[in-house]
């Protein structure tokens, strides 16, 4: 059964548990496969949550604030129009796409869909190759994974394996895609501290993959302190075999033996030390990119794309815990970051952790060339209470092409999937929405859209436990996006939709 429901009336019963003091500090550490918060004195993924709240949670779906058990809510003006369970086992992540194909990234491999027909996706191939997160990517004939945990060797058959075996491997893996039916490994780079996730910077005779990761406790001993830069791979397209690591540029240069990152807790209690990047964003059409990286916002330049230069920098020491992505307007004269707060294992959008904390942040871009600084504008976190017993968190998201307005399409995990504009900095706004109730009203568990992406026409989501997920959304401020066509999406490799 869907229902449509205003997103404004999800705030009174909800926020109470979760909110407790251990979870306003928690901070983002890191297992092999993903982040997660401390316990803190709120409820972590997994556990039970008191008998109080589960009551709470099945009063307030009874009253009708938030939906049942996997009901389907959405906005009058979004359209589930199909979805296709999950193909593999493990948790569904990232997505990319090229031409009628949708490539939908899992921590078990990948899976490939055929999305000539959004109404109706098929499966073209599934391919098996564990390696947490395995974020996705396409550049041509290539296919790109990252495995952000230790394992036995580079293959697909590798298992998991303490991080200080001295045979342990993570970093990034290629495939030849050629044949969607039957996608060939051809090559992989090692990588140090493995790559959380990646982002490909395009040439015509090589891809540069520019690998993020961090430096999450003292089991890692090759993500010991500072290690606050990136990789950068070159990937030759004629001969992937011969991809090799050719620069590894320092974002934060500093003294210490922390590097020049932020500090993090004790000094700034809550928020993460710097010790490398989420995520990085690239703008290839202005030789600029921004990047995510812990407790630091950063944007930089991209005229060597081996040798990238950091312009500016800025900190959040008062709502930001962990900036987790990054997103360009078209202009370029607009950034959001997101903050995952509670390390995408925590339920944060509720009324007590309340409307700037885990939120989105708008900066503005002002000034010219070497000289561009980012400047706050304000924060956006969506505007419907979500229970206790839902992971949420602000995630990946892209642009929806619109001249002359900013408005983009993001998932929430549990939160669901939000459009918002941003055209105003200072006055973001949601404009639709969908979303599931609690898949569990007894224990907080990870589910919900990871990413969710505009590629001509439709809005495709990820759901980490229900699988892939195809929207439309019919709606006047967005309907000029229907006749934007690209031949590749790569969100992170941002296009110029326009040019």
């Amino acid at each position: 059964m869907i229902l449509l429901k205003n997103p404004r009336t999800r705030h009174r019963r909800l926020g109470v548990a979760a909110a407790a003091a251990g979870l306003l500090a928690a901070m983002l550490t890191a297992g092999p496969a993903a982040a997660t918060p401390d316990p803190g004195d709120g409820p972590t993924v997994g556990e039970e949550v008191s008998r109080s709240t589960e009551a709470e949670v099945r009063a307030a779906i009874a009253d009708g604030e938030i939906p049942g058990k996997d009901e389907i809510v959405h906005s009058a003006n979004i359209e589930h129009v199909a979805n296709s369970p999950k193909a593999l086992a493990s948790l569904n992540s990232d997505l990319t796409f090229q031409g009628k194909y949708a490539f939908s990234g899992n921590f078990d491999g990948f899976v490939i869909y055929d999305i000539s027909n959004p109404k109706a996706p098929k499966t073209v191939s599934q391919v098996l190759c564990p390696g947490s997160q395995n974020d996705i990517s396409v550049s041509g004939n290539l296919l790109f994974l990252s495995t952000d945990s230790s394992r036995t060797d580079n293959s697909c058959n590798s298992t998991t394996q303490p991080a200080t075996e001295k045979s342990s491997w993570e970093g990034i893996k290629v495939f030849d895609i050629r044949d969607k039916a039957n996608p060939k490994y051809v090559a992989a780079v090692e990588t140090a501290c493995g790559s959380h996730t990646h982002t490909l910077v395009p040439e015509r005779k090589n891809v540069y993959v520019y690998v993020s990761s961090y430096s999450p406790n003292a089991a890692y001993p090759d993500c010991q302190p500072p290690h606050d830069g990136i990789s950068v791979v070159k990937v030759p397209r004629n001969s992937p075999q011969n991809a090799a690591v050719v620069s590894f540029p320092v974002l934060f240069p500093g003294e210490g033996p922390d590097g020049g990152g932020n500090p993090g807790g004790p000094t700034n209690p809550g928020v993460s030390k710097t010790t490398g990047c989420h995520d990085i964003t690239v703008l290839p059409s202005k030789d600029l990119a921004a990047g995510a990286c812990m407790g630091d916002g950063i944007l930089f330049s991209l005229k060597d794309p081996e040798n990238p230069k950091v312009i500016d920098r800025v900190q959040d020491n008062v709502n930001f815990a962990f900036w987790h992505s990054a997103t360009f307007n078209q202009k370029a004269n607009k950034v959001v970051f997101t903050d995952e707060l509670g390390g995408g294992g925590a339920a944060t959008c509720n009324a007590a952790i309340g409307p700037n904390r885990g939120a989105d942040g708008i900066y503005d871009i002002v000034g010219k060339g070497d000289k561009r600084k980012l400047v706050f504008r304000s924060y956006f976190k969506i505007p419907r209470y979500q229970a206790d017993v839902e992971v949420c968190v602000a995630h990946n998201g892209s642009l929806i092409p619109v001249k002359g307005k900013d408005i983009m399409v993001q998932a929430w995990y549990q939160g669901g999937v939000s459009v918002w504009d941003f055209t105003d900095s200072s006055k973001p706004k949601e404009i639709a929405y969908f979303e599931r109730g609690p898949v569990d009203t007894e224990q907080l568990t990870t589910a919900g859209p990871w990413s969710a992406y505009y590629y001509n026409g439709y809005i495709y989501s990820n759901d980490i436990a229900k699988g892939f997920d195809v929207l439309k959304i019919n709606d006047r401020r967005t309907d000029p996006a229907k006749r934007v066509r690209l031949g590749e999406l790569n969100v992170q490799t941002q296009p110029d939709y326009f040019d």
